[in-house]
């Protein structure tokens, strides 16, 4: 499992999947990224069952659904998908490797995979000209490429999009581990009254 997960990383940094570079990235969009998809990134290793607003995926565990599985669904599969997060991918792989993958393989739907071709598909234009608003639109993705897709279902996007701004401003703090969609109790998004 070792030197396969190895020789697999070292096949995706070396293929023409990278079309992005960490250095494409602002740091304020790198934040953004982190603070939405996995906020505990750089002191975890590989799991994260605390921190609020992380979900059940880290950012490796998503590497991992990603590169060992062809179909994954809930259940055994995750426990697997943990463990190989936990003991194979992160030990070996340098966060900055993880989010290299991340950033250009992550799936987009229609056969879009990473920023630079998501940019290009839904706003027709290269990432490193997308508006701060048009990156959080796909940022949004992360939790259902379709639900949340710009084009398909704008509004819901929009919504999100909100959300996750709210989120960065401070005005809306996360609560709980699986309050990925920034919402209260009731389903519904509260801001923090000032």
């Amino acid at each position: 499992m070792i030197t396969d997960s190895k020789l697999l990383v070292i096949e995706i940094l070396q293929s023409d999947t990278i079309n992005l570079q960490l250095s494409d990235l602002s740091q304020r969009q790198l934040d953004i990224l982190l603070a939405v998809e996995d906020p505990n990134f750089y002191d975890h290793k590989g799991v994260d069952l605390r921190t609020p607003g992380a979900g059940l995926t880290t950012i490796t565990q998503g590497l991992v659904k990603k590169l060992y599985f062809k179909e994954f669904r809930p259940g055994i599969r995750k426990i697997s998908q943990t463990l190989i997060a936990r003991f194979a991918l992160d030990p070996l792989v340098s966060k900055e490797d993880q989010l290299l993958m991340f950033i250009n393989i992550f799936d987009f739907c229609y056969g879009t995979k990473g920023f630079s071709e998501a940019a290009e598909y839904y706003y027709g234009k290269p990432f490193r000209r997308l508006t701060e608003d048009e990156y959080i639109s796909l940022v949004a993705m992360f939790v259902g490429c379709s639900s949340y897709n710009p084009i398909h279902n704008a509004k819901a996007n929009a919504e999100r999009v909100a959300r996750i701004k709210e989120v960065l401003s401070g005005e809306y703090v996360v609560k709980k581990m699986k309050d990925i969609y920034y919402s209260d109790e009731t389903g519904a998004f509260s801001i923090k009254h000032k």
